[in-house]
């Protein structure tokens, strides 16, 4: 007689109120998470009991108890937190508990509620915390420059550095700026309107504007940069992969005393002349494995817009390997 291959799992509740939290009013949540784990779950009582094949109870339970997690965290569970627990689950990581950075003595958090949803995301703000340069590579919808934006605010809020530089290089999907209307600021806006957004989602209007005058945030293209030395600041070069070399290297030689620089992009993503070599690419190699900067990669599984985002990210993906 064949033993049995199946296997068992309980997640205990510990109120009414967490079960309706994690299983949605109507059971939404469970019937949702019923149809994307291959596990059966059920419902006794304030406990939620798991079986099926071994690797099938494994996932689902790590799923629940994280969701569990999120739910004691204050957070609000929806379709889209559901997807994006069992993608973080099937990548063999947790969901990040903490909310501020230990490297800081507490001392660094996060504007408002804000606060790292996936372990990459957990990762990025730790190496924001303890190297003066960190790379932040991958997918849209990571948060790779909306996290450098918090953390540069929080660091300002604390007094750790005196001033925000944000910029960019102004090539994009195959524009340039002279193909843009208006005078240079009107060409240069499009450009920096995702690092403006960023912004206004944590700094009140009257203070931005006042801290845009007096020189405390600049945002600027990164030609602007040239000749300059950045010192008691945090410096953010966003969508760095349409960066030349070139670029790149004047960009990291402006670093001064008491900065702290974050670098974003998505290699997969590079929009410079075929022929012209990224600076981005070119950094990572040779950079890597120098003390005092971090390189934090990011996986479809810390995307955390729309569902369907990391569903398409991940067909890309095949299909370039496919290629």
């Amino acid at each position: 007689m064949e033993k049995s291959t199946q296997s068992k799992a309980v997640v205990p509740l510990r109120s009414p109120q967490e079960a309706l939290s994690l299983l949605g009013h109507g059971d939404k949540h469970l019937k949702t998470l019923r149809k994307l784990l291959p596990a059966q779950l059920v419902v006794r009582g304030q406990e939620v009991q798991i079986s099926g094949d071994p690797d099938a109870v494994w996932l689902a339970e790590r799923v629940i108890r994280d969701l569990v997690t999120l739910v004691r965290q204050g957070a609000e569970i929806d379709s889209g937190t559901l997807e994006q627990v069992i993608l973080v689950a099937e990548n063999g990581q947790s969901l990040p508990v903490e909310t501020t950075t230990p490297a800081l003595g507490g001392e660094i958090t996060l504007p408002g509620r804000l606060k790292p949803k996936t372990p990459g995301q957990r990762k990025y703000v730790e190496a924001i915390s303890t190297h003066d340069i960190t790379f932040g590579i991958g997918p849209a919808g990571t948060g790779k420059t909306y996290l450098a934006v918090a953390m540069a605010v929080a660091f300002l809020k604390a007094k750790k550095i005196k001033r925000i530089i944000l910029t960019r290089p102004a090539v994009e999907a195959g524009e340039r700026l002279g193909f843009l209307p208006g005078d240079l600021q009107a060409k240069i806006d499009p450009y920096l309107r995702p690092l403006y957004d960023a912004l206004f989602d944590m700094i009140d209007a009257e203070r931005f504007e006042q801290y845009i005058q007096s020189g405390v945030i600049e945002v600027a293209p990164l030609a602007f940069m040239r000749g300059r030395t950045l010192n008691d600041a945090f410096i953010i070069l966003d969508e760095a992969q349409n960066t030349t070399p070139e670029q790149m290297k004047m960009f990291l030689t402006r670093m001064g005393f008491n900065s702290r620089v974050v670098i974003t992009g998505d290699i997969t993503q590079i929009d410079l002349p075929k022929a012209q070599k990224s600076g981005l690419v070119e950094a990572l190699r040779i950079l890597k494995g120098i003390q005092g900067i971090a390189q934090q990669r990011f996986l479809e599984s810390d995307v955390v817009r729309h569902p369907l985002v990391a569903r398409i990210i991940k067909a890309y993906e095949a299909h370039e390997h496919e290629s």
